[in-house]
């Protein structure tokens, strides 16, 4: 079976992006349905899958990651309104057998991401 995972990483410190809210919704015509809330741990990463076995469906989902209230806490100077605050990653699982795995890389002022291993 596969699985949803991620990770953050802080490129403007070079740190992983450590205690940063993250919200997992699912996504079905205009219905957005909150499934899962967590937060990142000391190495960016969640303690486990975000999905995975029977509730590791295809569909569309969406990632929010509140980078702003991260660089916030850390002290980061930023700018009101902040120019990157949550950033919402919206992507389609396709394949129920791959392991998803969806990285953030972000600062203050960008942020990317890809499909990892």
């Amino acid at each position: 079976m596969g699985r949803l995972t991620t990770h953050i990483l802080d490129t403007a410190a070079g740190l992983p992006g450590k205690a940063i809210r993250i919200e997992l919704y699912t996504i079905s015509g205009t219905t957005r349905r909150l499934l899962r809330e967590t937060r990142s741990n000391d190495d960016g990463r969640c303690d486990g899958p975000l999905l995975e076995g029977e509730a590791f469906q295809t569909g569309v989902y969406e990632l929010v990651f509140h980078a702003g209230d991260y660089f916030a806490a850390r002290g980061t100077p930023l700018p009101e309104p902040r120019f990157v605050d949550q950033v919402v990653l919206r992507f389609g699982i396709a394949d129920t057998d791959s392991h998803y795995h969806v990285p953030l890389l972000v600062s203050p002022w960008s942020y990317s991401t890809y499909r990892g291993s």
